[in-house]
């Protein structure tokens, strides 16, 4: 049995949860977890044993020096509490760690027990997948679920996915079967760059996490970094035409399938987290070929590659192939690698 000692009993509890590796491309998802760590200051009450949940060949330990002294580094998972002040103060346990290498279940189940103990009444897990999306347009983020009744009660996609999935939607289907509610939350991050950090997709998930639980979140210079990067990505397409010209295709795309979404309840949704924000109140504050594309190590994108003769080839859509869950495509998983995985069109690869 979990025994919590020095935890205080904690008000409202959420449970958001990210993981290093598969599911976090351009590491958004753990970077909106550590940013909501470091706001807060969020104190470690609990860490997972490395030895039950990692290959160490896989993920290395770190030896660093303190004050002389070396001292090892293990990859685990850690928990930790943070309290939000404001009018309506609540907590949440952040959960921040590495995918494991081994023994999904019983990782999962060790952060049910946690959730269990904690009183946890939602748990919202954070990830990150490449996709087909221009990095010069709002980044997608999807909420998706697999209880029926809290997506009708809260907006959110049923997920319908079938194929291959990583530790975020294993830990969702956990919770699901033990009757905890839970979420994902899916940024899209641009394949054609796609190494870490993507401040602008952070940025994104930690906008929609709010909307969902209904928190003002104190974003520092987050934005800014979210400006910075697309300035410094529109230099970088802007000195190779091959590069230039496809992201004008997926901008194309893009607006044209954003077109409904110019809605009524789009637009109340923005007008609503403006609001909050100015509210005191609220808080504080592969091989080439016709399908793949040739890394630049020089500037750090992806380029598309030379057509060959034929055909005009249809545009991509910016949801990608209709059923598809990102890392069920054949080029792999959304990773922070560089390995890509289409936008499916219920976007999240784990839900």
């Amino acid at each position: 049995m979990i025994e919590l000692e020095g935890v205080p009993e904690l008000i409202d509890p959420v449970m958001v949860a990210a993981f290093e590796g598969w599911n976090d491309a351009g590491d958004a998802a753990s970077g909106a977890v550590a940013h909501l760590d470091r706001e807060w200051k969020g104190e470690v009450f609990a860490a997972l044993d490395a030895e039950d949940y990692y290959d160490f060949q896989v993920n290395r330990p770190t030896v660093w020096l303190d004050n002389g002294v070396r001292k090892i580094t293990w990859p685990t998972t850690r928990l930790s509490v943070v309290r939000i002040g404001g009018a309506k103060p609540r907590d949440l346990v952040l959960v921040r760690g590495i995918e494991p290498s081994m023994r999904w279940r019983s990782f999962c189940n060790e952060i049910l027990g946690f959730a269990h103990e904690l009183g946890v009444e939602m748990v919202v897990i954070l990830g990150a997948l490449l996709g087909d999306t221009p990095h010069t347009r709002p980044v997608p983020v999807s909420g998706v679920t697999s209880d029926a009744d809290l997506a009708r009660t809260m907006d959110l996609e049923e997920t319908k996915y079938e194929g291959p999935t990583g530790i975020v939607g294993i830990l969702q289907e956990a919770c699901t079967h033990a009757g905890v509610p839970a979420v994902s939350l899916w940024a899209a991050v641009p394949h054609y760059v796609s190494q870490p950090p993507n401040p602008k997709a952070t940025l994104a998930l930690l906008n929609r996490l709010e909307d969902l639980i209904d928190i003002r979140i104190p974003l520092g210079e987050l934005p800014e970094d979210a400006r910075a990067w697309q300035v410094g990505v529109d230099q970088l397409a802007a000195e190779d035409s091959e590069v230039a010209e496809y992201v004008q295709t997926l901008e194309e795309a893009r607006d044209t399938a954003d077109l409904p979404e110019a809605s009524g309840d789009a637009i109340a949704r923005e007008f609503e987290r403006y609001l909050r924000r100015r509210d005191p109140a609220a808080g504080p504050s592969p091989e080439p070929g016709d399908g793949s594309y040739l890394r630049d190590t020089s500037s750090g994108l992806t380029r598309p590659p030379k057509r060959k003769p034929g055909p005009e080839p249809e545009p991509p859509s910016a949801d990608g192939p209709a059923g598809a869950e990102g890392p069920a495509n054949a080029e792999g998983p959304a990773t922070a690698d560089g390995t890509s995985a289409a936008d499916g069109d219920e976007a999240p690869p784990e839900a």
